[in-house]
């Protein structure tokens, strides 16, 4: 089993690969390599798409890289590969980024990533910290996690999902902030599991380990 963390020169590579070679070597998952390298991404097994950024930049990254882009869509859709996007890797799975500039997204999942807009003016954009974690939809990925789980957040955008049983899970920040959406083979986590200590490496293992 080949998971592949794609290198769009966007996300924090170096701590995402060691959580999941360290979940991958625990479970017996495989190998993890980061990757720039399209061929790579075609014939791996699973594939996951970090970001950090703005929603336009990490977009015309990806798409300018050469043949990563088809090749993630390829594997993604045609061969219907496990695949996690993680942070704004997640909010691009959406129909349109709405953060500075309208921008298409993959249209993975239906819906748009606009500004969070806590109904309290005293909860802060960027929503930065740890936050509870409630569980909407069951999945493989929560084996072994609960509402009120705790994972780490950085963003200042969020993901408002069309389809409500396409959010899995959502954390509350003066107003719904979604957390976790999915269908078929595909994941996204707002959330950077990586840093979220115990809770963050249980759901690597689970994403490494779903045979959907």
């Amino acid at each position: 089993m080949l998971t592949a963390i794609i290198d769009y020169e966007s996300g924090n590579l170096h701590s995402a690969h060691k959580a999941f070679e360290r979940m991958a070597r625990e479970t017996d998952a495989g190998e993890v390599v980061v990757t720039a390298d399209a061929d790579v991404v075609a014939r791996a097994d699973r594939l996951v798409l970090p970001g950090d950024g703005a929603f336009p930049s990490c977009m015309a990254s990806l798409k300018g890289k050469s043949g990563i882009y088809a090749a993630m869509v390829e594997a993604v859709e045609q061969k219907g590969r496990p695949f996690l996007g993680i942070c704004v890797g997640m909010q691009l799975m959406a129909t349109w980024g709405r953060e500075y500039e309208d921008t298409q997204g993959l249209d993975w999942i239906a819906g748009e990533v606009t500004k969070i807009t806590p109904s309290d003016p005293t909860f802060k954009v960027p929503h930065m910290g740890w936050n509870d974690l409630v569980i909407d939809h069951p999945h493989p990925v929560f084996d072994g996690i609960a509402t009120g789980d705790h994972t780490y957040f950085v963003h200042s955008f969020h993901m408002v999902v069309a389809n409500p049983e396409q959010r899995l899970a959502h954390v509350d920040y003066a107003g719904d902030v979604t957390a976790v959406i999915g269908r078929d083979t595909m994941l996204g986590m707002q959330f950077h599991p990586e840093k979220s200590q115990a809770i963050g490496l249980r759901m690597i293992a689970n994403f490494l380990n779903w045979r959907p």
